[in-house]
């Protein structure tokens, strides 16, 4: 870095998600505006403490900014600089295509490149990981083999940019992929999608007669009814992905026809219609809820809370408002690219992976079968005592958070040195 890109010392920031008491010291942090190949923007904060560091540790998550991420001062600690960067559209994911994602992802990895940083070690927590993942099989792969589309059909241009390569990986909570994520949760009872309560009640995940207790709130689920009741999750999703195509395929048609000159109206008004719809009980995982299926230190209940009566039927989800592009590229567990099981196997570069053993959105089996696909020569699997977001189980026990964080400094002193 020349002195002029250099940072000024700022007192210690106070945020919501770090233990300020960790950061309360001087660091450095600034803010850097990012072009995008698309010619879109994407803001990202550097943290350093002297400067000089040669190892930086990129974190990101498609849908948020996570600039107060609790893992930032744990970073520091280990003698590397940390860039936290936000997607193009913070806290909206309507519109999110993972492929069109990689391209804010690219920026950064550039600009990091450009300050001189010796080693990019990419830090994928839960989101994050299908989407760093992902960058990491698009930037190993020749250009004229990117992919060249969405799921939707729109042109990537992925060949075109420029993607640098990174050393090194760490993954915290990961979890299949955002679409994989979806359809393990996604309520296949539904019957008609444009009428959410209508429902099969042979496959009703929260009714007695198929395995729940109201009075509880558990679930006992039957063998049988499981294996149903997965495949019955996947041909949902796939009813839906054949919904999202119909639609593009009109509005797609509409757009021959006004550039053959024989639309009508009616026409015109389809090609420039964006479509959007709902994607409704998306909270049903029946891990979630029967915790004696993948047995593990969670408590009941999903990231949305123990109600499934409330997550399951209320406003507020996973994929709960898509487009038809976003829904096939990011939400789908049938079409999106973003999938881990898809990206994993390009993963050569030395890797940490970090399990909560309490997670209520990865469950064991996940994180299992996602350190089998690693094909890295020098990978490592450590479990911690957390949930999710590596909070503590207990009120007697210390945060995972800070075990994890502790697990981190020590890789990347042994790994990155």
């Amino acid at each position: 870095m020349t002195e002029q890109d250099k940072p000024q010392v700022t007192a210690g920031m106070r945020g919501a998600s770090w233990d300020t008491r960790l950061m309360d010291r001087p660091y450095q942090m600034v803010p850097y505006a990012l072009g995008t190949a698309d010619g879109q923007r994407t803001l990202g904060f550097l943290f350093s403490v002297t400067g000089r560091e040669k190892t930086v540790v990129s974190l990101m998550h498609p849908r948020e900014m996570a600039i107060t991420h609790y893992l930032v001062p744990f970073v520091l600690d280990a003698g590397c600089a940390c860039w936290v960067q936000g997607p193009r559209s913070i806290g909206n994911d309507l519109r999110l295509e993972h492929e069109i994602a990689l391209l804010d992802v690219a920026a950064g990895m550039t600009h990091l490149r450009d300050l001189g940083y010796e080693k990019i070690v990419m830090l994928g927590n839960s989101g994050g990981a299908g989407l760093y993942t992902f960058y990491n099989q698009q930037a190993l792969t020749p250009r004229e083999l990117r992919i060249a589309r969405t799921p939707g059909g729109r042109p990537t241009n992925l060949g075109d940019v420029h993607m640098p390569e990174v050393d090194g990986f760490i993954l915290i909570s990961p979890h299949p992929g955002q679409g994989k994520l979806l359809m393990s949760g996604i309520d296949p009872s539904v019957t008609d999608e444009d009428d959410p309560m209508q429902t099969d009640v042979t496959l009703a995940p929260f009714s007695q007669a198929n395995g729940f207790d109201a009075e509880t709130g558990e679930g006992r689920y039957a063998p049988e009814f499981v294996e149903r009741y997965r495949a019955a999750q996947v041909e949902r999703v796939a009813r839906i992905d054949a919904r999202a195509k119909a639609m593009l395929r009109t509005k797609q048609e509409a757009r021959q026809r006004v550039k053959a000159g024989t639309a009508t109206d009616a026409d015109r008004r389809a090609a420039a219609h964006a479509p959007i719809f709902e994607v409704w009980r998306t909270d049903a995982d029946l891990r979630s809820w029967d915790i004696t299926l993948d047995p593990s230190d969670r408590r009941t209940g999903s990231l949305w809370g123990k109600d499934p009566f409330v997550s399951n039927w209320g406003s507020v989800g996973f994929g709960r408002v898509v487009t038809p592009e976003s829904w096939l590229s990011t939400w789908s567990g049938l079409s999106s690219n973003a999938s881990l099981e898809k990206t994993l196997p390009a993963l050569h570069q030395p890797t940490l992976l970090l399990e909560y053993t309490g997670d209520q959105c990865t469950f064991p089996a996940d994180i299992r079968a996602i350190y089998e696909q690693i094909p890295a020569e020098h990978k490592r699997h450590l479990r911690v005592r957390g949930n999710h977001h590596g909070m503590a189980l207990s009120r007697e026990e210390e945060p995972g958070q800070r075990i994890a964080g502790r697990h981190i400094i020590e890789w990347l002193r042994e790994t990155m040195a």
